[in-house]
């Protein structure tokens, strides 16, 4: 497996100027990485289009001998104008193409929109959203570009409801980008949860997290809760409570040989956090290996 650390990951040190993507991409080339994951929207901070930004960055990192392995951009199917978002998507996935970035990460429900009378069911935004990521999907294919969709965003997260919207969707050139954390905010075991989804991964993120019971006083600043009440903080990766090494494994021995995407979303000082992240990141690669 490959080294890789996510643009996101210094999202605390962007603004003002004094830190920029491109300083993200030269961090992460300096930490011994393969590779660096954009992460991208419609609004880049320089002024410039989402393409221009893009293929800037892209030449940033070839330049810097980093391969980039994925494009990362928000998206949400479930909502009143899905044609819309359809085609939002698909505009990231002509940059993307142009980019030779080969494979294109998007959400796909953030939640119940304001305005929506149905039935409030995952089931029901599965059966709306399916035919939408299909499209995309074969659109992506067109261009050379594979799609994906991580466990994200609560309403879709769990790995039983993954599964569902991966069998709706049924289309070859949309997979699963596993997020080997990410399953606790829906208060899953996630070596358990990945373990369901090993065939579909096409690309993992790496991340940690501290995990105390909703039984107990809030801890304060930095937890948020899981959908069933634990309180969750990001921390550096290698010092939380997700099984990391035992998840990997898995996914190793699963067949996957690709990048794996450091994501920090800490309170600790983030270029520490990161440099300690991907020293652990990496350890634990060579100990795969």
């Amino acid at each position: 497996m490959k080294s890789c650390i996510s643009t996101y990951s210094y999202f605390q040190l962007y603004g003002g100027g004094s830190f920029t993507h491109f300083d993200a991409i030269d961090k992460t080339k300096e930490l011994g990485c393969d590779g660096v994951e954009f992460v991208l929207g419609d609004t880049p901070p320089d002024g410039s289009t989402p393409r221009e930004f893009a293929l800037a960055l892209t030449a940033h990192a070839r330049e810097a001998g980093l391969e980039v392995p994925i494009y990362t951009t928000g998206a949400d199917f479930f909502c009143a104008d899905p044609e819309a978002a359809v085609e939002r998507i698909c505009r990231h996935i002509d940059i993307a193409a142009e980019c030779g970035i080969g494979l294109l990460r998007h959400d796909v429900a953030y939640g119940y929109y304001e305005g929506y009378d149905g039935i409030r069911t995952y089931k029901k935004v599965i059966e709306k959203v399916a035919p939408l990521i299909a499209r995309v999907a074969e659109y992506a294919k067109s261009k050379g570009v594979r799609t994906c969709t991580e466990n994200h965003g609560r309403l879709l997260q769990d790995s039983d409801r993954m599964l569902e919207l991966f069998t709706a969707v049924n289309h070859p050139n949309y997979g699963f980008l596993c997020d080997i954390g990410n399953f606790g905010s829906a208060d899953e075991n996630c070596a358990v949860a990945v373990s369901k989804l090993l065939d579909l991964i096409v690309h993992v993120h790496v991340k940690d997290v501290l995990i105390r019971s909703g039984m107990s006083y809030a801890p304060g600043r930095g937890f948020g809760r899981s959908r069933g009440g634990s309180y969750r903080r990001g921390t550096i990766f290698g010092h939380g409570d997700v099984p990391a090494f035992q998840i990997l494994s898995a996914i190793k021995e699963s067949g996957y040989d690709g990048y794996l995407s450091l994501e920090f979303e800490g309170m600790e000082p983030v270029i520490e956090a990161i440099e300690i992240g991907t020293e652990n990141m990496q350890r634990m690669i060579g100990d795969l290996a």
